[in-house]
């Protein structure tokens, strides 16, 4: 299958330009250049719009009015990169919160089922718990926390055709244990976590690669105790993933940390509840009730509960609160988390070579359109 995408503005390494086409061939992005001819190409005119990476997600809990822990089947995750997919996330990561381990190995060979079926934007999962500090909770059920054994943490290295990414409190570990889990390929993150300034810096030397929701659920950065925030924060080679919503953070720490970080090591995620492309504002998490108005989850006390955040509304927040340029949003939502995810050779870019996994929005931030893998 061969499309010629014209008459929009692209996003390459310069930024948006105008006047380039973009032609795919066999799912992949073969040509950048003005005024390609392509006989027998479908044409996509993209109507001065924009033509940028599709967004990657690496915290997605549900959408489409399914929440993974509740319905960990290929049906489950297939209606999760659905329901995200209209907002322009064309890959993606099923997030499974702390649960008992027998719920984490039906959502492990879930996906695993579904990456083997080509269900479209699945990338892997992303367990997040349930090995977190109880006094970083936030809404975790504290009675699924555990200290793993030898089997569990072969379990969680088992999935072979797609990333793992762990969140964890490292205080919990030895460095000997976070290191050879990163050996094995997974991704380790520090979140929910008691961790002090110094033992998150010992975390990141044992392998841990970054930051789950910065700020939230994490011990403080203050005069005298940096804490976990200023650990992640002085920490150049570590990623940190946010939550632009305007509930989770303050515009000011968030501008303040993108500033402090080097360019490319922060990364935007949604933290997405089952009402993100659904059709109910509410839904339950460990058979409590959980709503979401105006764009905030939470329980009734009114803790919050991950979010009602599309990763559209992302980029438009970064932009709109936040001040930052949109090609640089942009990156922040598709080449920077595939550089997190090892997939920064495939994903995250508009360059020949790479995988045709795209997304077209109008002036307004909208989507028009998604292709992933050139469909």
């Amino acid at each position: 299958m061969t499309t010629l995408f014209r008459n929009g503005q692209v996003l390459t390494p310069h930024g948006f330009e105008r006047g380039l086409d973009v032609l795919v061939e066999d799912g992949r992005i073969a040509t950048i250049a003005s005024d390609i001819h392509a006989d027998g190409a479908a044409i996509i005119d993209l109507e001065d719009g924009l033509l940028v990476p599709g967004f990657i997600d690496t915290q997605v809990n549900g959408g489409g009015d399914v929440l993974l822990n509740d319905t960990p089947t290929v049906a489950g995750v297939r209606r999760i990169a659905e329901a995200h997919r209209k907002f322009g996330t064309t890959g993606l990561m099923p997030t499974l919160i702390s649960d008992d381990v027998p719920v984490m190995r039906e959502a492990l060979a879930a996906v695993r089922d579904a990456i083997a079926q080509g269900v479209p934007g699945v990338l892997g999962i992303h367990l997040e718990g349930p090995w977190l500090a109880e006094a970083r909770k936030g809404v975790h059920d504290p009675h699924k926390f555990h200290t793993p054994d030898a089997s569990e943490l072969d379990l969680v290295a088992s999935l072979d055709n797609g990333a793992t990414m762990v969140t964890l409190g490292p205080e919990r570990f030895a460095p000997e244990t976070l290191h050879a889990l990163a050996e094995r390929g997974v991704l380790v993150c520090a979140g929910h976590t008691a961790a002090s300034y110094e033992q998150l810096r010992e975390a990141f030397a044992a392998g841990v690669r970054g930051v789950t929701h910065l700020f939230n659920a994490m011990t403080p950065m203050g005069s005298r105790a940096p804490g976990g925030v200023g650990a992640a924060i002085d920490d150049p080679d570590s990623w940190c993933g946010i939550i632009v919503d305007g509930h989770h953070v303050d515009d000011a720490p968030l501008r303040i940390a993108i500033a402090a970080k080097p360019r490319g090591k922060m990364m935007l995620v949604t933290d997405a509840m089952p009402p993100v492309g659904g059709e109910r504002e509410g839904f339950t998490l460990y058979g409590i009730a959980m709503t979401c108005r105006d764009g905030k989850c939470a329980t009734t006390e009114g803790a919050l509960a991950g979010s009602a955040l599309d990763m559209a509304s992302a980029v438009r927040n970064t932009v709109q609160r936040l001040g930052l340029p949109l090609d640089e949003a942009c990156r922040m939502a598709s080449q920077y988390p595939a550089e997190f995810l090892r997939l920064g050779d495939e994903l995250g870019k508009i360059a020949p070579g790479y995988r045709a996994d795209l997304a077209w929005l109008d002036r307004d931030l909208n989507v028009r359109g998604t292709w992933i893998g050139g469909r």
